[in-house]
């Protein structure tokens, strides 16, 4: 029985680890190298890159240019 509670235990963890990377790599926001950076920034340092991703992101904006 523990070892059920433990197997919907990690399956738990692995989807929220998850939601970052898909949730980046789904996203129209970034494109191309910076997405790549960001997805990495995520693998790397986990929930603080994505929350910087949810507040910086795009951080080459071409509207700002323009």
């Amino acid at each position: 029985m523990e070892f059920i509670f433990a197997g919907i235990g990690m399956i738990f963890i692995g989807i929220l680890y998850l939601i970052p990377i898909l949730w980046i790599l789904f996203s129209s926001k970034v494109t191309g190298g910076e997405k790549l950076a960001w997805l990495l920034a995520v693998i790397f340092v986990s929930w603080v890159a994505w929350i910087f991703f949810l507040l910086l992101a795009p951080l080459n904006d071409a509207r700002i240019r323009q």
